[in-house]
């Protein structure tokens, strides 16, 4: 056992002068592999921090939660066509839901909102999400309330010309002063302000807090979210426990009938559902994973390859050195760990540098991004780099390190001199 860590320790030690000796060549065999390594991590970071800030921005909503409307949140095999001639999910179909469906513990109507200005005296900031929905959605999407409250079913009902903004939105139109009571101007309309929700930070899309809401039935007074204007759609939000298979059933089955659609007719909208949209979401970061392996497996490949070439070329070099070594009585695993430990400390350190500035890149984005979005570089991820840049390391010198440890003796000294 001694023998064989000796023989560890000086050929790790052979390695590491000959990498010292080398420095321009080390470094550009370092300069390949780093470039893999950052590749991969930096790809592979980034598609976990897109899963995880859009599966948190969706963390809020119950996986059964349901969108009836006439667009689907997925792929679909109904044609484009077939689509466009939906009718619009309007008012009456949220009404005639929320008073005929059973097992529904909240519902809501959503009219999807177009970017708006908003306007509080001489500020003014465009492109604001306005959604106008019923107050159910405060109990659908858990809303938590920073300052005031949301707007009451009455309010909802009667369309009350009120509003509750994102954080975001209060600070950029109000500042340090307190919106509440205050009249800001929307669809060139006077809304009072009732609320601010907490920050959230970002979000599946905008940010709720860049965004405004108002009662739906406010909005439908001038415009006709059904027909003429905006899409709507209603949300539902089953009983804790229902069966979701014989819910969604029964939910078809009654609207099916509400809309008049015979038996032999297809469906003119769709059911979907937050867990439909999630593994969605799963499927695309799956791609995006493929794809960024795939991309980064080439300058990974390449780094390889340029580290296989060095060592061959450093076996020329050092052949006479090892018809020397050879013949004073180094065996051939010596021989070989001393190369093979150069490919792997060259990958390592490659890999290492590599992981380094991924981290530095993400300390970077999380400090300019801030709450918006989180880069997340995994414990996973960082093994991951590390386990790869050795692997790579192995792969590339065991064919160098194999031909020098079978070197003769006599005939390395003669080739060398």
């Amino acid at each position: 056992m001694l023998v064989y860590l000796r023989v560890f320790k000086e050929s790790f030690s052979f390695a590491l002068n000959a990498l010292r000796n080398n420095k321009l060549r080390t470094f550009l065999s370092l300069l390949g592999v780093t470039v893999g390594i950052f590749s991969i991590i930096a790809v592979l970071a980034a598609v976990d921090s897109l899963d995880k800030n859009i599966k948190d921005s969706l963390s809020g909503l119950d996986k059964n939660t349901i969108y009836l409307s006439k667009f689907s949140f997925g792929p679909t095999e109904v044609p484009r066509w077939q689509r466009d001639n939906f009718p619009q999910t309007d008012y009456d179909d949220y009404e005639y839901i929320r008073r005929n469906v059973p097992n529904i513990e909240a519902s809501a109507y959503v009219i999807f909102g177009g970017n708006e200005t908003v306007r509080y005296q001489a500020e003014t900031v465009s492109g604001v999400n306005v959604t106008p929905v019923s107050n159910e959605i405060y109990t659908i999407e858990d809303f938590k309330i920073g300052e005031g409250r949301f707007y009451s079913e009455l309010e909802s009902e009667t369309g009350a010309p009120v509003i509750v903004l994102g954080a975001n939105l209060a600070e950029n139109l109000f500042g340090t002063s307190n919106p509440l009571g205050k009249q800001i101007r929307v669809y060139g309309r006077k809304l009072s302000v009732i609320g601010v929700l907490k920050k959230v930070g970002a979000g599946l899309g905008d940010s709720p807090d860049d965004r405004a809401y108002v009662p739906a039935n406010f909005v439908r007074r001038f415009r006709n979210g059904g027909v003429n204007g905006l899409p709507g759609a209603v949300i539902i939000k089953p009983e804790e426990g229902v069966d979701i298979g014989a819910f969604e059933s029964v939910l078809k089955q009654k609207f099916r009938a509400f809309r008049g659609l015979k038996a032999d007719e297809d469906d003119n909208f769709f059911v979907n559902k937050i867990s439909g949209l999630v593994s969605f979401v799963d499927a695309i970061i799956g791609t995006l994973n493929l794809v960024g392996w795939v991309i980064s497996g080439f300058s990974l490949l390449v780094g390889g390859f340029g580290i296989a070439n060095i060592m061959f070329v450093s076996v020329k070099e050092r052949t006479n050195l090892i018809g020397i070594q050879k013949s004073l009585g180094a065996k051939n695993r010596f021989i070989l760990f001393q190369f093979l430990f150069e490919a792997v400390i060259l990958a390592v350190v490659g890999g290492l540098v590599g992981l380094l500035f991924v981290w530095i890149i993400a300390m970077v984005m999380n400090g300019v991004v801030g709450e918006d979005f989180e880069f997340v570089l995994s414990f996973g991820n960082m093994f991951l780099g590390f386990a790869l840049s050795t692997f790579i390391g192995l792969i590339s010198g065991v064919i160098p390190a194999i031909s020098a440890s079978k070197l003769d003796p006599v005939e390395a000294i003669r080739t060398g001199m």
